[in-house]
């Protein structure tokens, strides 16, 4: 079996359950998820709405990341799925997850996969603040906090 085993950019809500699913295996002594959600602010502002899209060549980055961390890393089994569309406050906007035999590896992969996610994958975030401006980030401003 292919150590990544769920890749997606999806316009429905994503699943913690599903994502952790793909990731489950017998060998597995760690698995680690990261969870990015909706907050209600960013750099000082409210944030009324938010939203992300992407370029149509952005799964295939995906998997260009995930192929490229599961050949350098020693891990198990790779997941990650990002939400496109309008998002609310509170809603799951990317779940990524990483299973190895030891939790290190599990911890190292994970965090592997969202910080590069964010800065190799062309996903953009529009974000609406409470005064009315309003503002696109570039994927390499979103991994450095944005």
């Amino acid at each position: 079996m292919t150590a990544v085993r769920l890749l997606d950019i999806r316009e429905t809500p994503l699943s913690l359950d599903e994502v952790y699913s793909a990731v489950t295996d017998a060998s597995a002594g760690g698995i680690c998820v990261f969870v990015g959600t909706v907050r209600d602010h960013d750099g000082g502002q409210g944030v009324s709405a938010l939203g992300y899209s992407s370029h149509p060549t952005a799964i295939a980055r995906l998997g260009e990341v995930a192929g490229r961390i599961a050949t350098e890393c020693d891990v198990i089994a790779l997941a990650a799925v990002h939400r496109v569309g309008d998002l609310l406050v509170g809603d799951l906007a990317v779940v990524v997850a990483a299973s190895a035999a030891h939790r290190a590896d599990a911890f190292e992969a994970c965090r592997r996969l969202i910080d590069e996610l964010k800065t190799d994958v062309p996903v953009w975030k529009h974000q609406t603040f409470v005064t009315g401006d309003a503002e696109w980030v570039h994927p390499t401003e979103v991994a450095r906090g944005h």
